[in-house]
């Protein structure tokens, strides 16, 4: 449930979409300085520090660097002074702001000066764009409680606690509230990013989504592109289009409570028949359910395929509970998912994913909202555990899985000869709010899909590694064996999520489709994101193993 999770590079856009784009509008007024906080100067902290070793990898522990040094900032000042300098010196630069990523893009060999925003988190409302303002360090936690304890509104963006605002808007920013509210991005306002021109001058930009602004389209890319390819982002704005008023009128609200329920089916009890019911099920409900406009808008849920030596698959799920019938929607829709299986459902009693245990929401329980997002946030053993490693896939559904898909499903699911309870297809919510919107509204191409999915699996001996990146392989690549080992995009499926990156889609050895990377994660939205890398970072300054390519590349 990782929502987001790229590393922190911003991504910018051209300021109109030519065939060989414009030079970049000049930058206008500086933005303000973020409230609160106190400014630490500059801090380089460098090997040999005792700090190093903790600012040189992030949550996955299969992706470390040895940088040169860490250059933590405080402002938007010092990025633009460590970026002019690392220009100069010709270092080769990556941004951490959460530090999720689920690829090396952050952290590997190549890279010679870590820029570490996790320092600049402010959160706050301004009154000169009528937007709130969140720095790029922010965490998902620290947005919901400061947002909603001082405003009563809330960005609808991803679930675990400690993902960063930088990378995560930027891919597009999917959460719990996405069928009811859609991304967060679609809420995007306004972003300031550092960007270096082609004469090497590294200055700072904001743009917005207002329709006469020159950057419009650095705007743009910043609603789903994903990070590492134009600049660095420091701040963003949030206001939902066409909102007007006060301060608590200008994102939406979410739900004062909400139900949350946890219930699971013992593989023990599962025949290939009652797993494949229980599947069919839930894409059903979820291709019956997947425009907004109906009472199951505030309903999310997650369907975790665990491996069978978990001992069970179980199913979360979230209600709004203000509806006056919310209770006996809920009802309804766990009768949805388990009509025609035989097998009875009970307590999660095993882990789920990054979530542990469950039992006590085998009954459904009533909570204030915020209460239910402190406690799916943090109640996750995965995100704390210093010996993490993993690794992950995904795919979008625009309908259901194809019997011979489901067949593969449950044959590497049951495999006998690789073991792993925290290995897992995860079936996760889409639709509603998201597809209200065209392809090319923002740069989150995928706006027609019913649902999306997680592969994964997570371990922690390093010896493991080649036991558990060989299992997803086989897995993903079995399952879409007739398109090329990928989900190209075609009537069933539609590529896959950016913020949820895999290099093995860049390899031709293992992506045989001949829809590249790039079609995966952005479709008919790469040529423009190709003319944004040509005007904003002629010079690829800001590159990783699948940023965006400059035109010709």
């Amino acid at each position: 449930m990782l929502a987001g999770t790229s590393a922190v590079l911003g991504a910018a856009a051209a300021a109109s979409v030519g065939a060989a784009g414009p030079a970049p509008a000049a930058p206008g007024p500086a933005a303000p300085a973020a409230p609160g906080g106190t400014p630490f100067g500059p801090v380089t902290v460098a090997p040999g520090d005792a700090r190093y070793p903790d600012l040189v990898s992030g949550m996955n522990q299969r992706w470390s660097a040895r940088p040169e040094a860490v250059q933590l900032v405080d402002s938007t000042e010092r990025v633009v002074a460590v970026v002019q300098q690392a220009v100069r010196a010709g270092k080769r630069v990556s941004i951490r702001s959460g530090g999720h990523c689920y690829e090396d893009f952050a952290y590997n060999a190549e890279v010679q000066v870590v820029i570490d925003m996790s320092e600049m988190t402010a959160v706050y409302y301004d009154e000169q764009r009528a937007a709130f303002a969140v720095e790029a360090g922010a965490t998902n936690l620290h947005v919901y409680e400061r947002l909603y304890k001082a405003y009563g509104v809330v960005l609808p963006a991803g679930v675990c606690y400690s993902v960063g605002a930088g990378g995560h808007v930027s891919g597009g920013g999917w959460g719990l509230l996405a069928r009811k509210y859609g991304l967060a991005a679609d809420h995007l306002h306004a972003v300031e990013v550092v960007v270096v021109d082609r004469d090497g001058t590294a200055r700072a930009v904001v743009a917005t989504r207002e329709a006469g602004d020159p950057n419009r389209e650095l705007w743009w890319a910043h609603t789903g592109a994903g990070g590492g390819s134009f600049g660095v982002i420091t701040r963003y704005w949030f206001r939902t289009p066409g909102a007007t008023g006060a301060p608590g009128d200008l994102l939406p609200k979410p739900p004062a409570e909400v139900y949350l329920s946890a219930v699971s089916w013992p593989w023990e009890q599962l025949t290939e028949s009652s797993f494949t019911t229980l599947v069919r099920n839930y894409a059903a409900w979820h291709a019956a359910h997947a425009t907004a406009g109906t009472p199951y808008d505030g309903l999310f849920a997650n369907f975790n395929l665990n491996h069978r030596s978990n001992g069970e698959i179980s199913l979360l799920t979230q209600m709004d509970a203000t509806r006056p019938d919310s209770r006996q929607l809920l009802n309804v829709f766990l009768a949805d998912i388990t009509e025609g299986v035989d097998v009875p459902h009970g307590a999660a009693t095993a882990p789920m994913g990054e979530h542990g245990p469950m039992p006590e929401y085998a009954t459904p329980q009533r909570l204030p909202w915020l209460q239910a997002t402190r406690y799916l946030g943090t109640t996750n053993h995965i995100l704390v555990d210093p010996t993490l490693r993993g690794d992950q896939k995904s795919a979008y559904m625009r309908k259901g899985f194809p019997d011979g898909q489901l067949r593969k499903i449950y044959r590497h699911l049951t495999r006998t000869d690789f073991t792993n309870p925290g290995a897992m297809l995860l079936l996760s919510a889409y639709g509603g709010r998201v597809n209200s919107l065209a392809p090319g509204d923002t740069a989150s191409v995928h706006r027609d899909s019913i649902f999306k999915l997680l592969y994964q699996t997570y371990w922690s001996a390093p010896e493991d590694d080649a036991r558990n990146i060989g299992w997803l392989r086989e897995f993903y690549e079995d399952v879409y064996a007739e398109t090329g080992g990928v989900p190209v995009p075609n009537d069933t499926t539609d590529g896959c999520y950016v913020n949820y990156p895999d290099i093995d889609l860049s390899d031709p050895g293992r992506n045989t489709s001949q829809v590249p990377w790039s079609t995966l994660y952005w479709g008919s939205n790469y040529p423009r994101l190709q003319q944004v890398k040509a005007v904003w970072d002629p010079r690829d300054f800001f590159r990783h193993g699948q940023s965006v390519r400059l035109p010709g590349k």
